[in-house]
């Protein structure tokens, strides 16, 4: 089997969550050492640390964001883009295994009912407020039919965020589920954990979400939730979620509406990934690089290794400051 030298580069609190599940992909064909002399490194987008180490760079893109391949030589992201051999769309939902399985199961065997166990009306969880204000206004606006109750840190009105998020979105109907910003390709597990609580997501973000994948779309079955791009206002949206909340028969068959448009998206998704990965893996590492050595992305580069080195110092320096006061 062959040796593959791999480093991640990774947040802590995500490290060990994504390494493993790129781990077992990549364990099925190699001999891996995780080390620090690597031939490869897996790194997401923001970490700067990646250019420390003049090997293959493989990028992965957690925000509504482009990769730079100045810096990189392989991305994987939200964005439906082709790019030679260098770029896969591989939205970081799948790596939520648990959440995605009870959103794909959340049609069976339902009864009618599961319309009586929605006791509450809708909820909407929310830590950051830095956001595109959209999610903001609606809230507000669709409060004035009934309360929304808001369980997250960002405008909370239940007396402090809730602490199982799939726990407490089971007891609602619907679900304010708003990406951050709206991009074509740019779709979170917000969505897919309200599908699992089988709540209906009240959904605004990729525009294209409902396209199917082989026409440069999400392949969600519109069916299944209510697309805020479907409707010209919020009043318009709001009345025909005042007509699925009072009509006991809508609401269920939305319930009963499977969550993609084919049977087989997850697997579609994780056997072009597989190929994406043992193109990369495959090849002799001379031969792997993509970024180029020409002297603008070199300098490029430079320029972030020197930001690194100065920003080191910094914190150095301040270390010694605050230990000295």
């Amino acid at each position: 089997m062959q040796k593959i030298k791999l480093k991640f580069i990774l947040k802590p609190e995500i490290e060990k969550w994504v390494s493993d599940y790129f781990l077992t992909i990549l364990k099925k064909h190699y001999n891996i050492e995780l080390s620090d002399n690597p031939d490869f490194v897996i790194t997401g987008s923001e970490d700067f640390r990646q250019v420390e180490y003049d090997c293959i760079r493989i990028v992965i893109i957690g925000e509504n964001q482009r990769p730079d391949f100045n810096i990189c030589d392989y991305a994987i992201g939200f964005d439906h883009i082709k790019f030679e051999d260098r770029y896969i769309r591989f939205p970081l939902y799948f790596l939520y295994e648990d959440t995605l399985n009870k959103a794909l199961n959340k049609h069976l065997s339902n009864s009618i009912e599961i319309t009586n166990e929605k006791t509450k009306f809708c909820n909407f969880i929310v830590s950051n407020g830095n956001a595109d204000n959209i999610r903001e206004l609606f809230f507000d606006q669709l409060s004035k039919y009934k309360k929304v109750d808001s369980g997250g840190r960002y405008r909370n009105n239940i007396g402090g965020p809730v602490n199982d998020k799939f726990d407490f979105q089971k007891k609602y109907k619907f679900s304010i589920c708003f990406e951050n910003s709206n991009t074509s390709g740019y779709l979170t597990e917000k969505i897919f954990q309200a599908f699992a609580a089988k709540t209906i997501p009240i959904y605004w973000g990729d525009i294209n979400i409902s396209k199917p994948i082989t026409s440069g779309g999400s392949g969600i079955n519109n069916k299944s939730f209510i697309n805020l791009h479907d409707f010209s206002s919020f009043d318009q949206a709001i009345d025909y979620i005042k007509e699925v909340d009072s009509d006991s028969n809508l609401f269920f068959d939305m319930i009963n509406q499977p969550v993609f448009i084919d049977d087989n998206h997850v697997e579609i998704y994780k056997i072009d990934l597989e190929k994406f990965l043992l193109n990369i893996f495959n090849q002799n590492t001379n031969l792997g690089y993509r970024r180029g050595f020409g002297q603008f992305r070199v300098g490029v580069e430079t320029r972030f290794k020197r930001a690194i080195h100065l920003n080191s110092r910094k914190q150095l320096l301040n270390e010694l400051l605050r230990n000295i006061f």
